[in-house]
């Protein structure tokens, strides 16, 4: 697949898993019909300087522990234009504890503080788990490091995969988007003219 001239548009879909947004470019290390680059995402070679107007990561920055989140987020960076936004979901920490605070159960909050993701090998499957969690300050603080700017919350219903659902869409209770808990941390940031 060749990449886009840079400023033409493209919108990379990085740590997709199974879900797929016509019209983007995939990037995961899982091997299905819709990714376009099997790769870990914080190396994109087969990305141009420049040649992203969007890219879109849904809680698989935290798979990497904060010393190491500054080199992803310069690839990141490198890939994305001038102008250009970088929109991430994580797990929100503030919100989990307030759903550990409701109802006493460590269960509830296992899952998103430590995640698990296996990943096929030829010596079989390895496991990844989460190496860091956020907060909106932290994440905040953490972008400006990394050279990004014009932080703000983004609200998944008002984006063009929308009707995908993925962990930006993470509720408490499950599955009550109307009346729960938004337990995912979803900001946008510029990158902005050098």
């Amino acid at each position: 697949m060749s990449t886009p001239a840079p400023g033409t548009g493209l919108k990379l879909h990085l740590g997709c898993w199974h879900r797929h947004f016509p019209g983007w470019v995939h990037v995961d290390l899982c091997d299905m019909p819709h990714i376009d680059h099997r790769s870990s995402i914080d190396q994109l070679p087969f990305i141009d300087d420049g040649a992203a107007q969007l890219v879109y990561c849904s809680h698989a920055l935290e798979y990497f522990d904060r010393q190491q989140a500054l080199g992803v987020l310069a690839e990141w960076r490198r890939v994305l234009a001038p102008g250009g936004t970088l929109r991430l979901a994580v797990p929100d920490f503030e919100a989990l504890i307030q759903v550990y605070q409701r109802t006493g159960e460590l269960a509830r909050v296992l899952g998103p503080l430590y995640g698990r993701m296996a990943i096929p090998t030829p010596q079989g499957e390895q496991w990844l788990y989460h190496r860091t969690t956020y907060d909106e300050r932290s994440l905040t603080a953490l972008l400006a490091e990394a050279g990004f700017t014009a932080p703000r919350r983004w609200d998944w219903r008002e984006t063009e995969h929308a009707h995908i659902d993925d962990h930006s869409q993470a509720y408490f209770p499950h599955m009550q988007k109307e009346t729960g808990l938004l337990v995912s941390l979803n900001m946008e940031f510029t990158r902005p003219a050098d």
